[in-house]
């Protein structure tokens, strides 16, 4: 049986002197304590040497995707198929599939196969002769190095710590510059005020006064190549009359390095700005395309790599820079923030206030996918990141062209007119808001029309008690006229809450006993007369 081992150095065939020992798994590795007991079991066939890293790497990255190389093609050609009864033990069983259908050698990978080889690997140095343990340990390191950036699909071109340091210094040169910049206007507006309106450009303002010094000086001095026409003009008008205090030319002199400093500062800062420009379009091009070198600067800066910025979800990229808003936002339970850095970018900016969260939450998803394609993929281009960019400017007309369109099934008929049609009403005069006389209400004209039908209707009948009664009742009413006003309004409110009741039985039962009596003495009449 022969037995395919690779190592940093190359690859190396080894054949098994005694197989019955092969079957002792758990004690096979008492057979290779020494270097001895190893060359019994195993002899050194072939050994087919690397010329350099790079062959190196392309022979580890096929078999590791269980592929044959070219260099390992070669090798089962020349040696092992001379040998093609004998079977090839391989570490690897999906590149034993390949070979057996490539190459048609009897392959075999089992438990037995992995535990020798990794006795072979303990005793290598001296199953291996003519290689020195230092370069061979080397071979190994570098080797080791070349798989891992392989695997991580990490260029050492892609270096994203320039970025960070760079994007950092910029900051820091605005910071510095506005101080400078503002020191020298209020430095040098002491002996001539007027000319910091007119001179709005902060560069240009510096190097006028580099040039002119003090203002008596404006008169001779051409400032053609500073200033257009028109300033120029309103500047030596201005220094004519300017009330502005004396200045000696020591201080004038300190104004100047100052302004010396400001035009340094400028100019290397244009500098600084077109370098990382340069270094995003190496290094995350379709992250650039999509939101800009300065801001996917910050996001790289702020993550702190390139790679650990691919591995943050959309989520995160939308937010990254927000961080305390979004913490104050959790702790007092109110709307957390919808943009972080990505706010500066050109197309949330480009948008109305009413979508930018929704623009902002689409170009992180779409950056975050850039990322990842520039942290992790092997293109160098930014064909991705420019077909993402116009996908999301054609759903941010789409977003804009929403409110001119109208509501339907649809979504795609634009707004239109309704024919004009005239809808005339006649209405007929209301005479009754002319009246001024109170009208009742309908409650109470219906509550009367109530009282009137219940009330019962009692016959006529003329009596002695009767009149007796009507005297009663016009001296209770005279006496119920002497109280207080308050008991009289009492009495109206209960009059008005409770209906009007029928005549008391009392007078009822006067009448009727009074009719039975003249019927007693009409029959005793009668009876007399008979």
């Amino acid at each position: 049986m022969l037995v395919l081992f690779e190592t940093a150095a190359g690859y190396a065939i080894f054949k098994v002197l005694d197989e019955s020992k092969l079957q002792q798994i758990d004690s096979l590795y008492k057979e290779f304590d020494t270097p001895e007991k190893a060359n019994k079991i195993v002899k050194l066939k072939h050994f087919e040497k690397f010329q350099d890293t790079t062959e190196a790497l392309a022979a580890a990255t096929a078999m590791t995707e269980g592929k044959i190389g070219k260099s390992l093609k070669k090798l089962l050609k020349k040696v092992v198929a001379k040998e093609a009864h004998e079977q090839l033990a391989i570490s690897d069983a999906k590149l034993g599939g390949v070979i057996k259908e490539k190459m048609e050698l009897a392959c075999i990978h089992s438990p037995v196969v992995a535990e020798l080889m990794r006795c072979i690997r303990s005793q290598i140095e001296s199953l291996v002769t003519g290689l020195p343990p230092k370069e061979i340990s080397a071979m190994s390191l570098g080797l080791a190095h070349s798989l891992s950036r392989y695997k991580l699909k990490f260029s050492p071109d892609k270096v994203d710590t320039m970025i960070v340091q760079a994007i950092s210094l910029l900051d820091d040169l605005d910071k510095e510059l506005n101080n400078y910049i503002m020191r020298c206007r209020e430095w040098y507006g002491w002996h001539f005020p007027e000319v910091g309106k007119i001179i709005t450009d902060n560069l240009a303002y510096c190097k006028f006064v580099r040039k002119i010094g003090e203002r008596t000086n404006v008169a001779a001095s051409d400032l053609s190549d500073i200033l257009p026409e028109e300033i120029e003009a309103e500047v030596k008008l201005a220094a004519e009359i300017s009330m502005g205090t004396e200045v000696s030319e020591q201080d004038i002199g300190n104004i100047g390095h100052l302004c010396d400093q400001v035009i340094d500062i400028s100019e290397y800062r244009a500098q600084l700005y077109d370098y990382l420009q340069n270094r995003m379009m190496a290094i995350a091009p379709n992250l650039t395309v999509m939101v800009g070198e300065l801001v996917g600067a910050r996001l790289i800066a702020h993550a702190g790599s390139l790679l650990n910025l691919a591995k943050h979800p959309a989520s995160t990229v939308q937010i990254l820079g927000a961080e305390k808003a979004l913490f104050r936002a959790l702790k007092t339970r109110k709307d957390t923030p919808k943009y972080g850095l990505i706010y500066h970018a050109s197309l949330v900016g480009q948008t109305t206030a009413k979508n930018k969260g929704k623009i902002s939450r689409m170009l992180a998803a779409k950056a975050s996918l850039a990322i990842r394609y520039d942290a992790l993929g092997e293109d160098t281009n930014a064909e991705m990141g420019t077909e993402n960019r116009a996908k999301l400017e054609a759903r941010l007309r789409q977003l804009e062209e929403k409110g001119i369109r109208r509501i339907s099934g649809t979504g795609k008929a634009m707004a239109q007119a309704d024919k004009y049609q005239h809808k005339s009403e006649v209405r007929m005069y209301d005479p009754s808001g002319d009246s001024t006389i109170p009208s009742t209400s309908k409650k109470r004209k219906f509550e009367e029309v109530e009282e009137e039908s219940e009330a019962p209707v009692t016959p006529a009948v003329k009596s002695k008690k009767a009149k007796k009664e009507k005297v009663v009742e016009e001296a209770e009413t005279s006496a119920a006229a002497e109280e207080t006003p308050k008991k009289k309004k009492k009495k109206k409110d209960k009059k008005e809450e409770e209906p009007e009741a029928p005549e008391p039985v009392e007078e009822e039962m006067a009448v009727t006993e009074s009719t039975k009596k003249k019927k007693k003495k009409k029959k005793a009449k009668d009876e007399d007369d008979e």
